[in-house]
């Protein structure tokens, strides 16, 4: 039977978390999932399947992206944002997916990875065609900014700056601090309360010394930690490599609701999409609006590049890592649609939070459940702190809005951001995984909802720079020019003029070549 961790202090939550639940399974049931499909599949077909005919080009953009000549190399932006992917969702949240939804939860969350794959490049490269200079160096840009200067909706981008601000100020945090809470009572027996405190300590340094030193400790943290966590992954498939076909069976054939044996609690086809879709989306953020924030901040010579290389992203989170973790789980012996049913669906989600550390210790042994342990603790804390990145950049748009600047108020609204983050590393060590996870499905979902409408009215801006790079790149082998550049003014490609200075001719040569 699965082990039960459960927060002291979880019953305070209980309320909030149960109306949160039915918001969240009406919201995502009813509209947010076929919402989030459509449009990856509408993006897909006006890109011609990018995510699968330039594959080969997303590996080279990530192999060189690592240096640049000034602000965030387009390597580390896609190490905030796989630091912020790359967490929580890949181990508790397909844990979870599983509990409540069988493994034929694992399919949707392929599904909306594949289709979120072009999503992801869409939203990315706009993210880039309207970011905006920043006086540290580097570049902000994101949702709020594409909504505010490509759909002149200063309202709309004000209202998605403020969701965000609180989905990655707060909500997420509190995710993440939550799951290292459960790991670490339910392997070392330690408290939420100390929890608590010690995340506390070792958050606030971090997230006061600014977007920078979060991009400096990313930069090597989330390669780290999704290589060891790969390895462990390995060694188990290697054991049980003679079952792997039977598991993926299982998951197949419970995507659909035709095994009922792996049903989950709430059973069937309806239980497999739903939770498959909300953790999915949890997990790699495709068309939810939050992986644009970091893709913008870098500094590139294309906007496509950036979005290839976020685009790579979504593909890493899910197909490999979050397959990875639910092998594991359906292969070690510790899961069981049974067991799940007799310790009920509140004890059961909560035994979620150390069900993969379980299993994978089953396999190789208790000394195994203690590196998961730290292995979660650095996918969660990673998390954290590339969270913090999305708040800060949309906190940038809110004060830079429509008011003279003040020095000082700018300085209380930066810092009392910081200040949030840190207190929702702490309440969300000592709250109910339920509470936490549900508000981070609702609030997830509004600003998704947004995000795609508005990556949807703008996609033919990133359709024409995909094509721009396409062009050039048929240039570029032929040997007609020796490096590809984005240029925005007369760009015959694009439906019209693109606001703004960071793409015109005299600015061009300041971006670091391809």
């Amino acid at each position: 039977m699965l082990p039960a961790v459960l927060s002291p202090t979880a019953g305070f939550f209980d309320g909030p978390a149960k109306w949160l639940s039915q918001a969240a399974d009406h919201l995502y049931g009813n509209f947010l999932a076929w919402l989030l499909i459509a449009a990856g599949i509408w993006f897909t077909v006006r890109t011609r399947g990018v995510q699968l005919r330039l594959f080969g080009q997303m590996l080279r953009a990530i192999a060189g992206s690592r240096d640049g000549d000034a602000g965030i190399s387009s390597f580390q932006a896609f190490t905030i944002g796989l630091a912020s992917r790359v967490g929580t969702g890949n181990i508790v949240g397909v844990a979870l997916a599983i509990t409540l939804g069988g493994p034929g939860a694992v399919f949707w969350m392929w599904v909306v990875a594949l289709v979120g794959m072009a999503t992801g490049f869409i939203e990315a490269t706009l993210a880039q065609l309207y970011k905006i200079p920043h006086p540290e160096g580097t570049f902000r840009g994101g949702p709020a900014y594409y909504i505010s200067r490509g759909l002149g909706s200063k309202a709309w981008a004000s209202v998605f700056a403020v969701v965000i601000t609180f989905v990655f100020g707060f909500a997420y945090e509190a995710t993440q601090a939550n799951a290292i809470s459960g790991v670490m009572m339910g392997t070392f027996d330690v408290s939420p309360q100390w929890t608590a405190i010690i995340l506390v300590l070792i958050t606030a340094p971090v997230v006061f010394g600014g977007i920078t030193a979060v991009a400096k400790i990313a930069e090597w943290m989330a390669p780290i930690m999704a290589g060891v966590y790969a390895l462990l992954a390995i060694v188990v498939l290697v054991i049980h490599a003679s079952a792997i076909p039977d598991a993926m069976m299982s998951i197949i054939e419970g995507a659909f609701g035709i095994d009922q044996a792996f049903a989950g609690v709430a059973g069937g086809f309806v239980a497999a999409a739903l939770n498959g879709i909300k953790r999915g989306l949890f997990s790699n953020e495709a068309g939810e609006g939050s992986v644009p924030n970091a893709a913008a901040t870098a500094t590139v010579a294309h906007p496509v590049q950036q979005g290839l290389v976020q685009s790579f992203g979504v593909f890493v989170d899910t197909i490999i890592v979050c397959t990875a973790t639910a092998l594991i789980v359906l292969l070690s012996g510790v899961y069981s649609p049974e067991s799940t049913l007799a310790m009920g669906e509140a004890a059961a989600k909560e035994a979620s939070s150390t069900l993969t550390s379980s299993s994978i210790g089953a396999v190789l042994g208790g000394w195994s459940e203690y590196l998961m342990a730290a292995i979660i603790f650095v996918f969660a804390y990673s998390s954290l702190l590339g969270n913090y990145t999305y708040a800060q950049v949309n906190v940038d748009f809110l004060l830079g809005l429509g008011r003279k600047r003040d020095t000082r108020t700018d300085t209380v609204m930066v810092y009392a951001l910081r200040a949030m983050i840190v207190v929702a590393a702490g309440i969300g060590a000592v709250a109910s995984l339920d509470f936490v996870w549900n508000l981070s499905d609702v609030v997830m979902g509004l600003m998704a909802i947004i995000n795609i409408v508005a990556i949807v009215l703008l996609g033919k801006w990133a359709f024409g720079a995909l094509i721009d790079w396409e062009v050039q790149r048929r240039l570029l082998n032929a040997g007609e020019i020796s490096e590809i550049r984005f240029v925005a003014e007369d760009n015959p490609h694009l439906p019209g003029p693109l606001p703004g200075e960071v793409w015109s001719k005299a600015n061009a040569g300041r971006h670091t070549p391809e």
